[in-house]
């Protein structure tokens, strides 16, 4: 894959292929490994370390944030906070999970075709229709008995990708990659979340809209 970079990243920039169509031409390209060797080929940097790096620096001042603005951003930013008071164990990972749900709610974003929960039994094309990037929580098919997600999966064209990950940091973190190794431009209804997670957590690129200059502001605060 190192040797072929060169032309792969000529391929996917110029030609935009389908990503059904590098998945058949280039299949190691979507093994966690190597989207981390090809996200690192791009930018020079760690695709997890950097992320997780970057989420241990920031989910406390996120969620302080998230507290003050928490009235004025609506019910679903209140039903991931109060969700997240509720947390009696793992509280560290549920703050993470918490510190990603709602920065899209902060940024003001739409995640009605982004963050998806279905149930495991669920099928998939109906789940996937009009999904062009998204993450999927797979949960148990009775979640009153059962609510934790059996599964993290990344979707792309309206297919799953990537499955099996641990959790929804590292969902994130892998699709972000995938979206640089694919070229594939931010979903416009995730805009300023994919922004911020580029310039803020990344620190790649100089140019941002002012709505992703504000946070960083807050946050620097």
């Amino acid at each position: 894959m190192e040797l072929t970079f060169s032309l792969r990243r000529r391929e996917v920039v110029e030609v935009q292929p389908m990503v059904s169509e590098v998945q058949q031409r280039w299949p190691a390209l979507f093994s966690c490994e190597e989207i981390s060797e090809e996200f690192r080929r791009i930018t020079s940097k760690d695709l997890l370390e950097t992320f997780n790096a970057s989420l241990d620096k920031y989910v406390p001042r996120l969620l302080r944030l998230y507290r003050t603005r928490k009235g004025a951003l609506g019910q679903q930013m209140e039903d991931i906070l109060d969700k997240l008071d509720e947390q009696t164990s793992d509280i560290l990972s549920h703050r993470k999970t918490a510190a990603l749900r709602c920065l899209p709610v902060f940024v003001r974003d739409d995640t009605t075709k982004f963050f998806l929960q279905p149930l495991e039994t669920d099928p998939d094309e109906r789940v996937l229709r009009g999904v062009s990037v998204g993450l999927l929580a797979v949960r148990e098919d009775d979640p009153a008995v059962s609510p934790n997600v059996r599964d993290w999966a990344v979707v792309l064209e309206g297919s799953i990708v990537l499955h099996d990950l641990p959790d929804l940091g590292t969902a994130f973190a892998y699709l972000f990659g995938l979206l640089y190794a694919m070229n594939i431009d931010y979903p416009k209804e995730m805009r300023y979340t994919f922004e911020a997670i580029q310039t803020i957590f990344f620190e790649l690129g100089s140019q941002c809209s002012q709505r992703t200059r504000s946070l960083k502001t807050k946050l620097l605060l």
